[in-house]
This record gives structure tokens, C-alpha cells and sequence, in this order.
């Protein structure tokens, strides 16, 4: 007798499913997932591929069809009411708050630091790129694959005809890393791969494209070329035994290149290397995988400019892909998990529970009628409204009441919506199905978020250094695209600050910001960033501060008579430097008084006792 096979990994918890795990073997059904058995796919990628299809079913209102594959017709009768997609968009949108906001270390100065003026030119800068690039609503994208699926990617490329770093969110069933064993954080070669399919109408036949970023040793210079039958290709600079570099690239007695990149204090050997290329489906073996195809029968593509996109050198250290999990991962783990993973179970209970609620509706809706002693003698009538009922001396007429059975259905569907809800840790409030005014207080409110406040500050864990790698990447690319404004300048640390994503009480807010800054417990700084946090409309919190400060006429004077420097105080209102050759001579008090106005003939003890403020 063969046992069950009991298998734990990153997508175990889709095993209750059998249509995803079999139950002899583990493996996800071949006729459910066909593109997961494709056989450039590894292995080891068939169960997350198999999951991310999962997700997507229960996300699209589509699981009732997957489980077709396996249980029969039947399956389609399942009503599935977009429940899932409701806690998916629900967890997004917490996720991003109500605002993003990209911050560079030195623009918000603390009672430590003082303003850089360069980072403000870099913040300046990336914020106009974020709005030229929409960078908004790619992170609407990437964060809704990420809850919804697990995973999420980026990819940044420098745009030679845009003149900026453009980025693209990638469908992690896309993303083939190769990763090494400490878990592939940052892994040296990933591959992008999809299967087209074909167009008899153009007469192309089924196809596979992928998209391989590799991090190796700086080779001598190519340019773009073409080979005997006209495909084209990368070719070395130069012959053989003298071949060129890179100009800025040096060699050692050993024959390694190094190249100096403008954001690392010591020369590197190593590159970026980009190559995209299309294979027909019929050229490939079955031995063949993403990270092992005949580069022989390879179509290259080409870039815009016109290079060839066969090992091009990116002229950058770095892979410019980024990972985004949903959650932090395990220790020597790569994947995230998607944020329905521990409840799909109570999902198919929910979907089985609002089918039998359909069904009982409909007898609610139009009861059975059991009628006897029909004077025509029929065994069965069709009921209509105005239909009159003749019955005979001792017949009678029931009615089957089924709404007691659908009011329990409907309540158990509202069970089951608040146990999902309460296992996915979104109280009712940040669903919208709770009334505010049943809340006795503000504080009541804050208690009942408790759940949401850990379940976001563990996400947003998860993706902090993520969006601060991304930032650093677009500022690598427009150093290396010599982009006219970043000419000179440095990588400055930089983060994406997430808005406020629950109810707050501004007043609230306000009043608790106002008693802290008057006791001297909070600076300026952190006040107002405590009030944007609040939800107060402060877009800019160094200029709102100069805003201030240029009105607060009362903290000028106490300045002045605490240091007695009028330069300072200049500085604290943001007014410019005094002309040193207007600055008036300053007038001593002394028993001599001012002295004399000229012409006047009034000595100075006169125009002393004539002063209203002495007399």
C-alpha cells in the first residue's frame, strides 16, 4: 500500500486542494496547470507556478472553473461573490496608506542634521521622475500582485530615448531566478521567460522569449553585428589577440578589467549583462530549461538604438530587478506569501455556503406547494399567480417554508466572512462594515486596529529595503546614463514613506502634537511629521518649516536676546544677509543718551528729558 506523501515547503498550505497536490505525489494536476509542465520550466518552479494559477482563479472569480479539471461540470454551479478580491484590494490599499512619499536622508532635518542641498536636488528630481514615470500606479500594480499572489517584481532599465529610468512590474510567474544557497537575496543571473503562442494569421509559430540579466567579468568591447545567415549579434571590437575596451576600462598583468563606477569608492571587475532572445517551441529538447537553452537557434532582439540585445553590457554592477515579497520571508527563503494563503480554505466554505444560499433562495423566492382533494382530480398544477384552487370536501393545501433554512445559510455566510476577516486580521472598521458612531471613543478605535497596526508594520517591513534598492538603482541609472542633472552628483539614501491607512481623529491628533511641541517634548520636525501622519495636508515639511519660522516673529525676538546674533535671526526668519554698509550704527544706553541731532541746537540731557518713555 503506498503511502501519502506529506510535503512541507513554501506552498504547502495549498495541499488541502486536490486538483493542486495529488495525493499520492504531491504534484499539482498536469490538465489544471499545463503551463507549468512546459519543459523549459525547472522542477523545482512547478508548485509556485501551480500556486500563483490558484490565486489568480480565487482572486478572478474563477475557481469554480479550475476545480472543473477534476470534480466535473458540477464545479461551475459554485457561486463565487468576489469576496477574496475584496480582502485583496482591502490589504493593498493599507498596505500604500493614503499617500507615498519618497524621502531622501538630509531633506528632513532633526535637531542633529541640517539641510543638504544636494539631497534636496535629488529629492526634487526623483519626485519628478516618480510623476513622469507614474510611479503611483506601478506600485498599485506590483503591491496587488504581492498580496494577492506573494510575489511581485520590478524592473528598471535606463531609457535612452526618454533619458530616465523607466520600470516595469513583472508577473512573478515570469521570474525564474537562479538562486544560490543562501536563499538568492540577490541572486547573480535571472531570467524573465513566457511562452508566445502561435499566430497562424501572421504565420508564426509558437515561440518562447526570455529575458536573462547576468552579473559576470567585464569582457573587452562589442558592437552590434551580424552573422553568416543575417541574424544579428554582438561581435568584439578589434581581432582577436588585440581585442578593445571599454573606454575607461583597464586591464591588469592578469588580463581581468576593472571599470570605476561613479557610486563605488574601489574599481570593480564585474558587469551587467543583458540579453533577450526568442527560441521556436520545435527547436527545443526536453532536456533543455530556462537557465540551459541552445543559444545557437536564439533570435535576438534589439533595443531601440539599435543595439543587440546578446550579452550587452549595461555599463552597471548591479541586476536591476527587484523582488518584492508580500511578507518577509523565512530564513534562507526567497518567496513571499500571499495574503489569502491561510484562509482559502473558509474561502471554499464561503463559495459552498452562498451556493446553498442560491439554491434555498429560489424556493424562498417560489414555494413548493403540496395541494389535496383537487375537485378535477389532477396529481400536479402549475402555480400562478390568480391561480384559484377548487378543492373537494376534506382536501387541503401546505405550504413548504424554506426561509428559516436560507436565514441560517445567510447567517452562516456572515460567520464565515467574519472569521476570514478576523483570521487575515482586518477588523470590521477597515472594511467598511462597521457604523463609526457605534465606537464609544477614539481610543476604543485605536484598540480595535491593534490586529491591522502588526499585520501592516510586518508587511511594510518586508518591503522597506526593497523600495530603498529600487531607489538606489534609478539613481545608479541616471549617473550611468550621464544624465546632464546628475553630473557630479552621489547616491543619496532615499525611502518611500507610506501614508496613513486607518481613520484618525485629526482634532485628536492635533491636540496631542500641540501639548507635546509646547512642553518642549517633540522638535518642530517631528510635530509636523506627526500631523502629516495624522492625515493634515503637509506635502513638504521643510518648506512648511520655513513657512513657520518666517511668521514666528515672538521665537525671532527670544533668539535675538539669547544670542544677541542678528545674522542668526536673519537666518531663522529666511530673510537674506544684511548689506553691511546699511546696518545702522547701534545706540548704547548711557547717562549721555543718544547724542545731539545735528542742527537742531538741543543738547542731549534736553532731548533725554523731553523722551515720553522717561517722562
Amino acid at each position: 500500500m503506498g503511502l501519502r506523501q506529506f510535503l512541507i515547503d513554501a506552498w504547502g498550505w495549498l495541499n488541502f486542494k486536490p486538483v493542486y497536490a495529488d495525493p499520492t505525489t504531491g504534484d499539482p494536476n498536469r490538465r489544471a496547470f499545463p503551463s507549468a509542465y512546459a519543459t523549459w520550466v525547472p522542477e523545482e518552479d512547478t508548485r509556485r507556478l501551480a500556486a500563483y494559477t490558484v490565486l489568480a482563479a480565487y482572486d478572478g472569480g474563477q475557481a469554480g472553473e479550475l476545480a472543473e479539471v477534476r470534480d466535473g461540470p458540477s464545479a461551475r454551479e459554485r457561486r463565487e461573490y468576489g469576496d477574496p478580491a475584496a480582502f485583496v484590494d482591502a490589504i493593498t490599499s493599507d498596505v500604500l496608506g493614503d499617500e507615498q512619499r519618497i524621502v531622501v536622508a538630509g531633506t528632513e532635518p532633526d535637531d542633529t542634521t541640517t539641510f543638504d542641498e544636494e539631497a534636496r536636488a535629488v529629492q526634487e528630481d526623483l519626485l519628478t521622475w516618480a510623476e513622469d514615470e507614474q510611479l503611483a500606479m506601478r506600485m498599485q500594480q506590483a503591491e496587488r500582485k504581492a498580496v494577492g499572489l506573494g510575489d511581485a517584481i520590478y524592473r528598471v532599465s535606463w531609457e535612452p530615448d526618454k533619458r530616465r529610468p523607466v520600470v516595469r512590474v513583472m508577473d512573478p510567474g515570469f521570474y525564474f531566478p537562479i538562486l544560490g544557497d543562501d536563499g538568492g537575496e540577490f541572486p547573480h543571473r535571472v531570467h524573465f521567460a513566457w511562452e508566445i503562442p502561435e499566430d497562424k494569421r501572421r504565420g508564426l509559430k509558437a515561440r518562447l522569449r526570455r529575458i536573462t540579466y547576468e552579473l559576470g567579468p567585464i569582457r573587452p568591447a562589442t558592437v552590434s553585428g551580424a552573422d553568416r545567415r543575417g541574424r544579428p549579434l554582438r561581435a568584439f571590437v578589434g581581432d582577436e589577440d588585440d581585442p578593445q575596451l571599454t573606454p575607461g576600462d583597464t586591464a591588469d598583468e592578469h588580463g581581468r578589467i576593472w571599470r570605476q563606477y561613479a557610486w563605488n569608492d574601489e574599481p570593480s571587475d564585474l558587469t551587467c549583462y543583458l540579453t533577450d532572445a526568442t527560441w521556436l517551441l520545435e527547436d527545443l529538447e526536453r532536456t533543455d530549461d530556462v537557465d540551459n537553452l541552445p543559444m545557437g537557434k536564439a533570435t535576438y532582439a534589439q533595443r531601440g538604438d539599435g543595439e543587440v540585445l546578446d550579452a550587452l553590457d549595461l555599463l552597471i554592477d548591479f541586476i536591476p530587478v527587484v523582488h518584492l515579497p508580500n511578507t518577509v520571508p523565512g530564513a534562507e527563503e526567497h518567496w513571499g506569501k500571499a495574503s489569502l494563503a491561510a484562509v482559502l480554505q473558509i474561502m471554499d466554505e464561503l463559495a459552498a455556503s452562498d451556493t446553498d444560499a442560491a439554491r434555498a433562495s429560489a424556493t424562498t423566492g417560489i414555494p413548493i406547494l403540496s395541494v389535496s382533494g383537487l375537485q378535477d382530480g389532477r396529481a400536479s398544477v402549475q402555480v400562478e399567480p390568480g391561480t384559484v384552487f377548487r378543492l373537494a370536501d376534506g382536501g387541503r393545501m401546505d405550504v413548504v417554508n424554506t426561509a428559516p433554512q436560507l436565514a441560517q445559510l445567510l447567517a452562516t455566510v456572515e460567520t464565515l466572512r467574519e472569521r476570514a476577516a478576523v483570521n487575515l486580521r482586518l477588523p470590521p472598521i477597515a472594511l467598511g462594515t462597521q457604523d463609526p458612531a457605534q465606537l464609544p471613543s477614539g481610543y476604543a478605535l485605536k484598540i480595535s486596529l491593534g490586529p491591522l497596526d502588526k499585520l501592516i508594520a510586518a508587511m511594510r517591513l518586508a518591503r522597506r529595503h526593497k523600495y530603498q534598492l529600487l531607489l538606489r538603482f534609478v539613481q545608479r541609472l541616471f549617473i550611468a546614463g550621464q544624465h546632464p542633472d546628475w553630473i557630479g552628483r552621489g547616491v543619496h539614501p532615499a525611502n518611500m514613506v507610506f501614508g496613513a491607512y486607518t481613520p484618525t481623529d485629526r482634532m485628536g491628533v492635533l491636540e496631542e502634537v500641540a501639548t507635546a511641541y509646547a512642553a518642549r517634548l517633540i522638535s518642530l520636525e517631528t510635530a509636523l511629521r506627526m500631523l502629516a501622519e495624522g492625515g493634515w495636508p503637509i506635502e513638504d515639511i521643510p518648506e512648511e518649516i520655513e513657512r513657520i519660522q518666517s511668521r514666528a516673529f515672538d521665537q525671532a525676538a527670544a533668539l535675538a536676546d539669547a544670542t544677541g546674533d542678528a545674522a542668526a535671526v536673519r537666518d531663522y526668519l529666511g530673510m537674506k544677509p544684511a548689506d553691511p554698509e546699511q546696518i545702522p550704527a547701534p545706540v548704547l544706553p548711557g547717562p549721555s543718551g543718544p547724542p545731539a541731532a545735528e542742527g537742531t541746537g538741543v543738547d542731549a540731557g534736553q532731548q533725554q528729558s523731553r523722551s515720553p518713555v522717561n517722562s
